[in-house]
């Protein structure tokens, strides 16, 4: 046995060290899913995006990989070197945190307060939906009013009462 493993050292998680070659955006925990891969984004090497696998058999993205040559730290930011990082960190739904090592955690969507909801993007595909609905049960897009209906009845009523 090796004097590590005596004293009960693990291996270090990726990216806490702060020596590798790639800064890390963790959008969601690990424990979420099942079985995980990579795929390279666009060049070779630059960019590497892990998808994992939940237990529901759907796939969603678990981590961002940065390569150190289209991004550099400044403070606690993540800033861009190349067009493809800049766009990437762009397209987050928040702002990269500075976590330990070459680590970051960021959301995929904006968190938006209640009292912001619906979006106008919620109440387009509401309508959109509502449409569709429509559609499919074969009601027409524009139904008459109470008050034409009943104005109708009532027109009935007179004619019937007059000789």
């Amino acid at each position: 046995m090796t004097i590590d493993k005596q004293k009960g050292r693990k291996r270090a998680r990726p990216g806490t060290k702060g020596e590798g070659d790639y800064f890390r955006i963790v959008l969601r925990p690990k424990e979420e899913f099942t079985t995980f891969r990579y795929h390279d984004v666009g060049e070779k090497g630059h960019i590497l995006r892990l998808a994992g696998k939940r237990s529901s058999g759907t796939w969603d993205t678990q981590v961002w990989l940065i390569g150190k040559s289209d991004a550099h730290i400044e403070g606690d930011t993540l800033v861009a070197d190349t067009e493809d990082a800049r766009r990437l960190i762009e397209a987050l739904g928040s702002k990269p945190i500075h976590v330990m090592g070459d680590v970051f955690e960021a959301h995929e969507r904006p968190n938006v307060p209640e009292s912001k909801k619906p979006t106008e993007a919620q109440k387009k595909a509401r309508l959109e939906n509502i449409k569709k609905h429509n559609k499919l049960v074969g009601h027409s897009q524009r139904r008459k009013s109470k008050a034409h209906t009943s104005g109708r009845i009532l027109r009935l009523v007179f004619q019937v009462r007059d000789p």
